[in-house]
């Protein structure tokens, strides 16, 4: 009897200890079960990302500026939205295209990002001339440090730009011209001495086109508005890959602009020396 006892504890013990044998090899594979389900989670999120960052095709175009700043196509679109009613109100008043209104703020203001827009409300690169009583600024132009009309606000200066082309003899032949002709006022301006630099009608009337800014000329003459195809000149004028020199610039500080070397810009432009002149497109892409 007693012999029989003790096989039956012995039975029992051996029985308890593999059922607890099998609890935790069954703990031990739950890790495994939750890592496999975790990396479909992980594949998707890559995805996720990736689709996000294919949505933005704007951000590869760049414009510069004649105020030497580089801007997005998106700011430009949120300046011309920003402006446009100020621009066809100025129209009504002073007989300006709002077009031109419009391209001459994106060119000389950098859509506004430029310095003498930033610190002074100057859209228009307005000096103060002798009859300026207001505040200034000291900003590098034609000379060094010459003096900028300073404004409150933007809108202060864009009533002044009316008033500047409006006020002076030299500009009066412009009002000769049709409204809605928006090359021909590019170009007056250019011969009435607004602005120095040879390609300033080109600059103006490739912002026009791209923007479709004269459907703003068309609203207030009550016209119906017909988009024109940009000519291979104006889209030259928008390549992004390059940048025109403008008097006062030299390839180290084109370099900072673009976050290149001067050997990067020699190499890509053939260069056999530092020496650049004004007008030359330089490659930066």
């Amino acid at each position: 009897m007693k012999y029989l006892l003790a096989l039956v504890a012995v039975l029992f013990l051996a029985t308890s200890c593999k059922s607890k044998q099998n609890l935790v090899r069954t703990t031990k594979t739950e890790p495994k079960i939750k890592t496999v389900k975790t990396k479909p989670v992980a594949q998707n999120s890559a995805n996720q990302t990736q689709t996000t960052k294919s949505n933005n095709p704007k951000k590869t175009e760049t414009i510069v500026s004649t105020s030497n700043t580089v801007v997005y196509t998106e700011v430009v679109q949120s300046y011309v939205n920003d402006f446009k009613d100020v621009a066809m109100s100025n129209m009504r008043t002073y007989g300006i295209p709002a077009s031109i209104i419009l391209a001459q703020g994106i060119l000389e203001s950098g859509a506004g990002r430029g310095r003498l827009a930033v610190e002074a409300n100057n859209h228009f690169g307005i000096k103060c001339h002798k009859d300026w009583t207001g505040e200034s600024v000291r900003h590098d132009d034609d000379s060094e440090q010459e003096c900028f009309r300073k404004y409150n606000d933007a809108s202060e200066s864009y009533r002044d730009h009316a008033v500047f082309l409006t006020g002076r003899q030299r500009y009066a032949s412009l009002f000769q011209l049709e409204k809605n002709d928006y090359e021909a006022w590019a170009r007056g301006l250019k011969n009435a001495g607004y602005a120095t630099d040879p390609k300033y009608p080109e600059k103006l009337i490739s912002y026009i086109e791209r923007y479709e800014l004269a459907q703003y000329d068309a609203a207030v003459l009550g016209k119906n508005y017909i988009p024109k195809q940009a000519s291979s000149e104006s889209i030259a004028y928008s390549n992004s890959n390059y940048y025109e020199v403008q008097k006062g610039d030299t390839l180290y500080s084109i370099s900072k602009r673009f976050g290149l070397s001067v050997e990067e810009l020699k190499s890509k432009n053939n260069l056999a020396d530092n020496a650049i002149a004004v007008g030359q497109k330089i490659k930066i892409k």
